[in-house]
């Protein structure tokens, strides 16, 4: 196994053999997404520039899992992090490979509930902005094209499908 890293991103790429050919897989250590629920009927969403694309995308809060960190810890710190929302529950609502013929991330999708508004800890160089919508305007972004991040695509209407509670 080679552990690289590059400019915050941290990976390792191990080498297998799998029915007689050889393999690169990359080693993620996992992320965690939150769908946060301002009330009855809102969502936060957030506007966050990603470079690898060159664009501003609409996305859910996310971020790595640290050494040894469960992910409802990496939903709650990400949450306050990226949005400066804190909240009184944070529920796992589904998990996921978002690219497994490549990679063994996982990803864990959070819906935070109780939310407290606060000042965001956003780190040198994010350039995030929060979003609150209804969610069914986040599920008619899903449609329209305004919404391309697999994760937010896959949370929302997961949740939207599966995960409301009456």
């Amino acid at each position: 196994m080679v552990d690289r890293r590059y400019e915050g991103i941290r990976f390792a790429v191990d080498r297998v053999v799998h029915d007689g050919r050889q393999r690169d897989i990359v080693r993620h250590p996992g992320a965690a997404v939150i769908l946060p629920i301002v009330d009855a009927d809102q969502i936060c969403l957030i506007r966050n520039y990603r470079v690898a694309v060159d664009e501003t995308l609409i996305e859910l809060p996310a971020g790595t899992l640290e050494p040894n960190e469960p992910p409802e810890v990496t939903a709650a710190r990400e949450l306050t992090e990226e949005t400066g929302y804190s909240a009184e529950s944070v529920e796992l609502l589904v998990q996921f490979y978002p690219s497994p013929g490549i990679m063994d991330e996982r990803m864990f999708v959070y819906v935070a509930t109780g939310l407290t508004e606060g000042p965001p800890e956003r780190e040198a160089g994010e350039e995030i902005e929060n979003l609150i919508v209804p969610l069914a305007d986040a599920i008619a972004m899903i449609g329209d094209g305004r919404i391309k991040d697999g994760k937010t695509i896959a949370g929302l209407l997961y949740y939207e499908r599966f995960g409301r509670r009456s």
